[in-house]
């Protein structure tokens, strides 16, 4: 049915709960997964009247530290593929935009299933913040499974 499924996860709690299903679903039909996680591109505060966004030094620590948290993320990601027997490869997009680095993703890695979670906001936190799912679901070419 599936052969490659493309994982998405920020490393938060609800993001673990589509990992985990992501995997049990492609241990169950012999897939390989691809995780993926996405780290967004620097964005100066629109009240920064000192310029620190201007300031290099500060864009290469976020940089670095963006690099950090998603290698952390993608390890406990590919070690826990590891101990449930899927074979798996981690992608890291920097400086992407999450529902856009994830459809790109799901063509690029051949994914015929895109798993991800749904954050579930609501109101103005959806209006504003938007749903990088409800994104996804718009623009895949392949099936999205939302996990909540």
């Amino acid at each position: 049915m599936y052969r490659c499924i493309l994982i998405a996860t920020d490393g938060s709690e609800l993001a673990g709960k589509g990992l985990d299903h992501g995997l049990a679903l492609a241990r169950a039909v012999g897939a390989k997964a691809v995780v993926v996680t996405v780290t967004e591109p620097w964005m100066p505060a629109f009240d920064d009247a000192l310029a620190l966004s201007a300031d290099p030094d500060m864009q290469r620590q976020y940089r670095e530290g963006c690099e950090r948290s998603a290698q952390h993320i993608l390890a406990d990601a590919a070690a826990q593929a590891a101990s449930t027997g899927v074979e798996c490869e981690t992608v890291h997009v920097p400086d992407g935009h999450p529902s856009d680095a994830i459809v790109h993703a799901a063509g690029a890695h051949g994914a015929d299933l895109v798993v991800m979670a749904s954050h579930g906001r609501r109101g103005l936190g959806k209006v504003l913040l938007g749903s990088q799912a409800e994104a996804v679901l718009a623009r895949s070419k392949v099936p999205v499974l939302v996990v909540r």
